[in-house]
């Protein structure tokens, strides 16, 4: 039988297991496929047309899902097939009773789409169609909508409201969204390099990702075996600006703060991290600073000796905006379980005062057992969530 963190043990509140996990990206769908594809540097960014003038027509868009099919439809495909397989990899029925849901987006198809009464039709759509026993909770804190949804499902977990939780999010490429990023100057004119010297700007992409977290009382007694723990979970709001980041980085240092206290674990066993990574000047500034001051390297804070090793994955899938974190989530549960990070793909030349270790040409081994995602969205919407490698 496989045993759960100590750490969550000796914690009144429920341990949080991930039992099932899939994705859909720019790559492909398959965990290995897609994982090998990232291992080997792929990128998914490729030229589309927009019936728009952008500042680049780069993006990263699923192979099997038809651009010129409509943007809802799409949103509606790309979720439930995405669940149900999370679902099946965690060896269970999407009709099960006990299964709540979780499911969050940016603006998935609304800003191209008319009639809309509820930016949450999508989700209750999605269940529906899946034949699922319960309404879902749906929410949307821009670009970390999917951290924000396993953050939600951790908790109803740990206040016994749930057994097993399906959590994630998807968001799909549409030209409303596209043009936004141009306009607003988001959007790199060349390529997105996360942490580069040259970076200057974002790229956007399409993708689901579906979790399905469980009490470790659920998992043990049907005998399901974990990808991994979710041992802590933090967020914090820098309220400064509808789309900037606050540049002092308090607040990310603060939903880190938080991820790690909620997990019972220090800095300094911090071994990877998936980093936000958007390609923007100002968010991997912010970052930067951010890092600098949870991870001095000096001793504070029990966070003496080598530095986390961070990645970041948007360069090869696009910025997924509501997605990403739960894409990442899935990217840090494999890192951890097999000891190795993706190289960062568009990075070339590490901007200055970068404070962690970043893998440059190929992939990167570490040790240790706990990794963190972190995201960064709109808003100054900031989370953080902590993992522990399975045993």
């Amino acid at each position: 039988m496989v045993s759960g963190p100590p750490a969550a043990r000796d914690r009144e509140r429920p341990e949080v297991w991930i039992t099932g996990m899939a994705w859909s990206t720019a790559l492909g769908s398959g965990l290995r496929e897609v994982w090998d594809r990232l291992l080997g540097g792929a990128g998914g960014i490729r030229p589309v047309p927009s019936p728009h003038p952008l500042r680049n027509d780069g993006a990263a868009v699923l192979a099997d899902l038809p651009l010129e099919e409509d943007p809802r439809k799409r949103q509606h495909v790309l979720t439930r097939d995405t669940v149900a397989d999370a679902v099946a990899d965690a060896g269970l029925e999407v009709t099960d009773p006990r299964l709540r849901t979780v499911f969050g987006t940016s603006f998935a198809a609304h800003l191209d789409t008319t009639g809309v009464t509820s930016l949450d039709d999508w989700c209750a759509e999605v269940t529906g169609a899946l034949g699922m026993a319960h309404a879902p909770v749906s929410l949307t804190t821009a670009c970390s909508s999917g951290s924000d949804a396993l953050l939600v499902g951790a908790e109803l977990i740990g206040g016994g409201d749930a057994e097993i939780c399906v959590c994630g999010a998807a968001d799909v490429i549409t030209p409303a969204k596209r043009l936004g990023h141009s306009a607003l100057g988001t959007m790199s004119p060349t390529a997105l390099r996360a942490f580069d010297r040259a970076h200057d700007g974002t790229l956007l992409g399409e993708g689901a990702a579906f979790l399905v977290l469980e009490s470790g009382r659920s998992a043990r007694a049907r005998g399901a075996r974990p990808h991994g723990y979710l041992v802590g979970a933090g967020s914090a709001n820098d309220a400064v600006n509808t789309a900037a980041p606050d540049l002092s980085g308090d607040s990310v240092v603060a939903a880190v703060g938080r991820a790690l206290r909620s997990a019972g674990r220090s800095a300094a066993e911090v071994a990877v991290i998936n980093a936000h990574g958007s390609g923007t000047p100002v968010n991997d500034l912010v970052e930067c600073r951010s890092y600098a001051r949870v991870f001095p390297g000096d001793g504070a804070d029990g966070a003496a000796g080598t530095p986390p090793l961070a990645f970041a994955t948007k360069g090869a899938f696009g910025h997924t905006l509501g997605a990403t974190g739960a894409l990442e989530a899935v990217a840090v549960l494999l890192a951890l379980r097999d000891g190795v990070v993706p190289p960062v793909h568009g990075l070339t030349n590490v901007m200055p005062g970068f404070p962690l270790r970043l893998p440059l040409g190929g992939p990167a081994a570490f040790e240790g057992r706990i990794g963190l995602s972190v995201t960064l969205g709109f808003g100054g919407f900031n989370t953080c969530l902590a993992f522990e490698a399975a045993r």
